[in-house]
């Protein structure tokens, strides 16, 4: 089973445009001191009612994530780092659906063999002032998260605003 945590620090705010929708971009990184391991974040603000699309894109940004530290480009960037342990985190609003959380649980086993954790963070509520690009496809392709109308859905992003 992944490991299901409540993030209790109180700074649950993703970084703008970041989120599982954007494959090829590195939400957060991060050495923490404390614990001396690597975490590479990626965050997810929408509802786990999306199906099919939603577990691609946690598929691929995951994908990336493990590219990103196996195939050097972390230790390329970052030698300093290098020979520390590793967790991805995935940081959540709410905890993912049961079929997101069976393919997280098969990853982890997967990411295990090298030496790569990987937890589920609830972050709770994001605030609907954050800013930034939900990652949704409006029709033109981003509904920009910061909106000034009254909160509805929007397409198939997902978010309200």
């Amino acid at each position: 089973m992944v490991s299901l945590r409540e993030d209790l620090t109180g700074t649950n705010s993703p970084p703008p445009g970041s989120g599982i929708e954007r494959a090829g971009m590195l939400d957060a990184f991060a050495h923490d001191t404390r614990e001396d391991v690597l975490v590479l974040a990626m965050f997810e603000t929408r509802s786990w009612e999306h199906g099919e699309r939603q577990l691609f894109q946690l598929q691929e940004k995951l994908n990336a994530y493990v590219s990103f530290i196996l195939d050097g480009e972390m230790k390329e960037n970052f030698p300093h780092l290098q020979g520390k342990p590793v967790r991805i985190e995935l940081r959540t609003c709410e905890e993912p659906s049961e079929k997101a959380m069976g393919f997280l649980g098969r990853a982890r086993d997967q990411l295990a063999l090298q030496q790569i954790s990987l937890e589920v963070v609830v972050i709770g509520e994001v605030a609907a002032d954050s800013g930034g690009c939900c990652g949704g496809s409006g029709e033109s392709g981003c509904c920009g998260g910061s909106q000034s109308v009254e909160p509805q859905t929007h397409g198939s992003c997902g978010c309200a605003h």
